[in-house]
């Protein structure tokens, strides 16, 4: 039987993640980049929920990314444009592995974390990479071959084209994931430790 403290901090995290995408604390947004720091609290639920958790909110995440391709993200209304049914897979997949393997990252690392510090920076870093590595990767693999992409790499060569996307904003957020998600999942140790 699942707990009820369980659901209730999964529905907490879920929340979380909902309040982020739709207002302006879940976005940086500049003409240049689009960088989002939704992966932080799937992370955080990755770490201290566990992979399913991981992987749960990663599927809020995607499904909040998808939603935005309905408006407020002139990037993802173009792919909307080229195939839905790819946008959709794009926007879902990564960050539902993402969540999951941030998850099974971090139980792997905690075990033979000494100090039980390190794995929880390390764990909310994967996150943030393995969603950026995952989205691109499935982007590429999705519209690689679309005139919106072409358009977008003008006779760049393919590897200059994805670390000119990834660059800037995939470092942004892997720091903010690594420091932010490390702490918050950090104190939530100590304090559950504290409280029991």
């Amino acid at each position: 039987m699942i707990k009820v403290s369980y659901m209730t901090k999964l529905a907490a995290l879920a929340a979380i993640v909902l309040i982020m995408a739709f207002t302006p604390a879940g976005y940086l947004r500049t003409p240049a980049v689009e960088v989002s720091f939704l992966a932080i609290p799937v992370a955080v639920g990755a770490i201290v929920l566990g992979p399913a958790a991981g992987a749960i909110l990663g599927g809020v995440f995607g499904a909040t990314s998808f939603a935005q391709c309905f408006g407020s993200s002139p990037f993802g209304a173009a792919l909307l444009a080229i195939n839905p049914f790819f946008t959709f897979i794009s926007c879902m997949i990564p960050r539902i592995l993402m969540g999951w393997l941030a998850g099974v990252i971090f139980g792997a690392l905690y075990r033979i974390d000494s100090t039980k510090t390190w794995s929880y920076a390390v764990g909310s870093l994967s996150a943030a990479v393995l969603n950026t590595v995952f989205f691109i990767g499935g982007f590429i693999l999705l519209f690689g071959n679309s005139e919106f992409v072409r358009g977008l790499q003008g006779g760049t060569p393919i590897l200059a084209f994805i670390a000119g996307m990834v660059g800037l904003q995939g470092v942004v957020e892997a720091v903010v994931c690594c420091v932010a998600g490390g702490a918050v999942c950090k104190a939530a140790q100590i304090f559950s430790k504290q409280s029991v």
